[in-house]
């Protein structure tokens, strides 16, 4: 593994990084929080071991940004606060094990394999596609055949559910529950009225239509068949 050990002690640097190269890793290592930031959302590494005391930035805003920026890059801490409610704070922070020092190195090793064996964590999905038309969820964008179209949130919300059930039937009590939060009906046109809209914009400038009603059933987005 390609391994990042961030850590200000010059000397237990040397020690975490000569011992893992022994081990048969790939590490790279540096002193500064910030600076070790910048190479742990450089995407290249497999995991990161990280002090949580560091000039620049301390270890727990660190791994806190890393987790932000949607990294799931697997973390140790290391530290010489033991206390359970510091371990509690550093994996509430986004780290993975939590390692005090003094340790032995044959212990951190164990924890990095340990770790090393964890299934990945499939990335969450933040464009979803239908033909020719994208939501960027991240950005909260919508674009078909190239063109930006500008939702308003709750369109933009109502959109998002029918893309994530592409192809299958979103009845009407379905959509009050997971656009409205409402888990009783109002009696009110609410759906239709949005669905409407959201065809006035998503389908009525295109060729093709790919918000369908299901007759006395619901909606259904999808690309013709």
């Amino acid at each position: 593994m390609r391994m990042l050990v961030i850590e200000d002690d010059k000397k237990m640097a040397s020690y975490i990084e000569k011992g893992l190269q022994e081990a048969g890793h790939v590490v790279d290592a540096v002193e500064n929080g910030l600076e070790g930031l910048s190479f742990a959302t450089s995407g290249v590494y497999d995991m990161l071991i990280v002090d949580r005391m560091l000039p620049g930035l301390d270890g727990l805003s660190l791994v806190k940004a890393l987790r932000s920026s949607r990294s799931q890059v697997p973390v140790i801490f290391l530290t010489s606060v033991g206390g359970v409610d510091d371990r509690v704070e550093g994996l509430e922070a986004g780290g993975d094990d939590y390692l005090v020092k003094p340790f032995a190195f044959s212990e951190l090793l164990a924890r990095v394999n340990a770790l090393s064996r964890r299934p990945a964590i499939q990335a969450e999905t933040i464009v979803l596609k239908v033909a020719d038309l994208e939501v960027d969820l991240v950005k909260r964008t919508v674009t078909r055949a190239g063109t930006k179209i500008d939702l308003q949130p709750r369109e933009f919300t109502l959109l998002e559910v029918l893309m994530r059930n592409e192809g299958r039937i979103n009845t009407r009590t379905m959509l009050l529950e997971k656009v409205w939060d409402f888990h009783f009906d109002p009696q009110t046109s609410v759906v239709e009225t949005h669905i409407s809209r959201l065809r006035a914009k998503v389908d009525r400038p295109f060729n093709v239509a790919l918000i369908h009603t299901i007759r006395n059933t619901g909606y259904s987005l999808h690309a013709p068949r």
